[in-house]
């Protein structure tokens, strides 16, 4: 693993995410940290739209996957109970994550049409597990379209992003989602 975390990253970049790692703060002496958030919002569009914007594998990768800080190198999709769903992302803006591998691999648990999606993921920076994640999405139609709801329930390993990061990251997600419908 190391071997081709050093192929992934330059030398002079490894000893920098090394240091990053090393001082995360509080993350550093705990063995797992478990955090949940619910975060809701209500998207100009009917439930059965929003569902799809999940579902179909382009619609997700334009709003989920794409994004200026890092190249898509893998988005795959196989939306069904027990199918999964991987992503690699390359990192490509300035800073200590640069031209890391970001993976995330998941599969579905629980697919209500138009009404729920229920899945479980972990997510690897650099070959190193950060976390194990259970996400809740639910749909209830309301008179201005859809109120979506994200629940988010992880355990978040040594030298994770942590549950600010993360929660922060799913509201850029949700709001991208939010513009994408609205188009």
């Amino acid at each position: 693993m190391r071997a081709a975390l050093l192929d992934e990253v330059p030398l002079k970049r490894m000893a920098e995410v090394i240091t990053l790692l090393i001082r995360r703060g509080p993350m550093d002496d705990a063995l797992v940290i478990h955090d949940t958030f619910v975060l809701e919002q209500t998207c100009l569009a009917p439930p059965g739209r929003v569902f799809a914007a999940f579902a179909d594998p382009e619609r997700k990768r334009a709003w989920f996957a794409e994004s200026p800080s890092h190249e898509v190198e893998t988005f795959e999709l196989e939306f069904r109970v027990g199918g999964l769903e991987t992503a690699r992302y390359r990192f490509t803006a300035p800073g200590p994550s640069e031209g890391l591998i970001l993976a995330n691999e998941g599969t579905y648990l629980d697919i209500q049409p138009d009404r729920r999606i229920v899945s479980a993921s972990t997510m690897a920076l650099g070959g190193r597990r950060l976390s194990a994640s259970l996400l809740t999405i639910t749909l209830v139609p309301v008179e201005a379209g859809t109120r979506l709801t994200c629940a988010h329930q992880g355990a978040f390993f040594e030298g994770a992003d942590g549950p600010e990061r993360r929660q922060a990251g799913w509201r850029q997600r949700l709001d991208r989602l939010r513009r994408a419908l609205a188009q």
